[in-house]
């Protein structure tokens, strides 16, 4: 396999990435290394927007690139770096969340930088936006990454090759970028790497939170409590609400002990605990961030980006798992979604499956985040636009969601390119047997099981009336939806 690789030299890890932008010496520094790698800039930057500013790279980049920062016209900070021996390609960077706050975070991308150096160790040039503000929207997120990808065009020449990488639910926004940005052969995207994305789209891919919000409620009726201003859970939390998450946290502790030893639980502690988990399928070790999701970033999806109106539904599912199941069901609260509020989520996040170009997807088969079952929903969703042929799934025996061994990550990237540059799709039996030669430089292990093969989305989340066809948003209805004023989520 051809492989440009930078120096090995020095330890990876080390001290955060210094996010201060040097102004005073962007200028100079910027002008005089543009045209040593690229010569005149391609394109110019959109009015507004901070030209790339030298910084000093993530400690474990030292040395080996240049890196760069600034912000976008609309807000959003981004991260650039160029390795020394930059292979002429390209890897725009789509992160995960969402984040909750109001503003773009210029350490989001920074961060971002020092957590995917794997890609930049590998030759490749990358560059990741922040986001314009926090909170839900997969367009916007889709949006300001591809502005990320043309602000580097602008400034140092168009890469021979350009690929789409997100994890978790950026996952979702690179699978966006991909049918929005990357269709036809004329796109300026030649690939996509997905990592444990949320590729069930958000009108179905949140069903098991939403089960969890009501399945949590029935059993701890403390979120809210019964002397606490009542709100149907569909909402999250109440607009307005000063919980925080430690709040949260104290909650989910007084109804099952979670943070403490089984021995020092309650039998009904235990017992609630044993009932949710058991419903629900939510690992014990993710219950908090799960419940967290249903709270905090379904009070954002509803109060901040659809009026206040209902894009989740639980009814006609049927609980099981607990030791009352009637009871369960006779008591849980019900609740019927907004077909508005429906379709504007469904617009904004989910997924056609109308992909032209070559995707290879990993993810860990014990993520206890976006469970492997996300990719079942992806498969049939390209299956249903007819373009499962572009697709190449991998899987990990790994158990963790944020990240993944560096080895598979080098792998995967080089697997994708691979097939871009020569044409021949590669199998999960052959990007495995590629991992060891990555390996012997990363040395984070190799842990691919090439004849795994997940079940449907339905078999993990409970599904919805006529949720078991694939893809959730077909290419016809988005065209439809995107003639009508005021459709989707807002920037």
């Amino acid at each position: 396999m051809d492989r440009t690789r930078p120096s090995t030299a020095g330890i990876r890890g080390g001290s955060g990435f210094l996010g201060r932008r040097r102004a005073a010496v962007a200028a100079g520094i910027a002008g005089i290394l543009l045209g040593t790698l690229s010569g005149p800039a391609a394109a110019t930057t959109d009015p507004g927007t901070d030209a790339p500013a030298a910084v000093a790279c993530p400690a474990n980049l030292t040395g080996r690139a240049t890196c760069y920062t600034g912000r976008d016209a609309d807000g959003a900070y981004y991260a650039i770096a160029v390795p020394k021996n930059w292979n002429r390609s390209l890897v725009v960077h789509a992160h995960g969340g969402p984040d909750l706050g109001a503003e773009s975070d210029p350490e989001r991308s920074t961060g971002d930088l020092e957590r995917w150096s794997v890609m930049v160790d590998e030759g490749y040039a990358w560059a990741g936006s922040s986001y314009r503000r926090g909170g839900y929207g997969t367009r916007m997120a889709a949006a300001d990454t591809e502005k990320v990808r043309r602000l580097f065009v602008a400034e140092f020449g168009e890469p021979k090759r350009t690929y789409v990488h997100g994890q978790s639910w950026g996952g979702d926004v690179a699978a966006k970028v991909v049918e929005t940005y990357g269709a036809g052969k004329r796109g300026p995207y030649d690939g996509a790497l997905l990592t444990n994305g949320v590729l069930g789209g958000g009108s179905r891919g949140y069903d098991y939170r939403v089960d969890l919000r009501a399945v949590y409620q029935y059993y701890c009726r403390n979120h809210p409590r019964p002397t606490e201003v009542q709100y149907p859970l569909w909402e999250g939390l109440r607009e307005g609400s000063t919980m925080t998450s430690a709040g949260l946290r104290a909650r989910l502790q007084e109804c099952t002990g979670f943070e403490s030893a089984p021995q020092d639980r309650s039998a009904a502690q235990q017992r609630n605990l044993d009932d949710i988990l058991g419903v629900t399928g939510v690992p014990e070790r993710t219950l908090e961030s799960h419940l967290r999701f249903a709270t905090f970033t379904f009070r954002d999806i509803v109060h901040n980006r659809l009026g206040g109106r209902n894009p989740f539904g639980n009814q006609g599912v049927r609980y099981s798992g607990s030791h009352d199941d009637r009871a369960l069901n006779a008591g849980v609260e019900r609740f019927s979604a907004d077909p508005t509020a429906v379709r504007d989520l469904s617009y904004d996040s989910d997924l056609t499956g109308k992909v032209d170009i070559p995707v290879l997807t990993l993810h860990a088969i014990d993520d206890p985040t976006a469970f492997v079952e996300h990719e079942s929903a992806y498969r049939d969703s390209l299956r249903g636009a007819g373009r499962e042929r572009n697709l190449v799934q991998t899987f990990s025996r790994e158990s963790e969601h944020s990240g993944l061994s560096d080895s598979e990550y080098a792998n995967s990237i080089a697997a994708l390119d691979s097939w871009v540059r020569t044409g021949r799709k590669p199998t999960a039996k052959s990007v495995a047997a590629s991992c060891p030669a990555f390996d012997a430089d990363h040395g984070t292990g190799c842990f691919y099981d090439p004849g795994f093969r997940p079940g449907s989305y339905a078999s993990k989340v409970n599904a919805r009336p006529g949720g078991l066809r694939w893809p959730a948003l077909s290419s016809g209805q988005e065209r439809a939806w995107s003639r009508i004023d005021g459709v989707g989520i807002a920037p």
